[in-house]
């Protein structure tokens, strides 16, 4: 019989193949939200929205919130996406 001794450093076995890097995945839904987040309808949705956090976050004292002006946005963004998302996906 033949006996092998096996090192073991810090808790991890030896290896003796250089480990892959991995590429990281990317996500098409993010991508495909900031291409569409840049066309001319979400731009002007988007600059109303930041007009309104603007005004808000300037008064001290307002019932006021942005949450017409954020669900415009997000309309517009998701509208343009899942036009072109599912033509992507394999």
């Amino acid at each position: 019989m033949v006996y092998e001794e096996k090192m073991i450093t810090n808790g991890e076995p030896e290896d003796d193949e250089e480990e892959e890097e991995e590429e990281e995945m990317v996500d098409p839904l993010e991508t495909m939200r900031q291409k569409c987040a840049e066309t001319e309808h979400c731009v002007h949705t988007q600059a109303r929205l930041e007009q309104c956090e603007t005004r808000v976050n300037s008064r001290s004292a307002t019932e006021e919130d942005c949450t017409e002006e954020l669900f415009d946005f997000l309309h517009a963004r998701d509208h343009c996406v899942a036009h072109k998302l599912f033509h992507s996906v394999k």
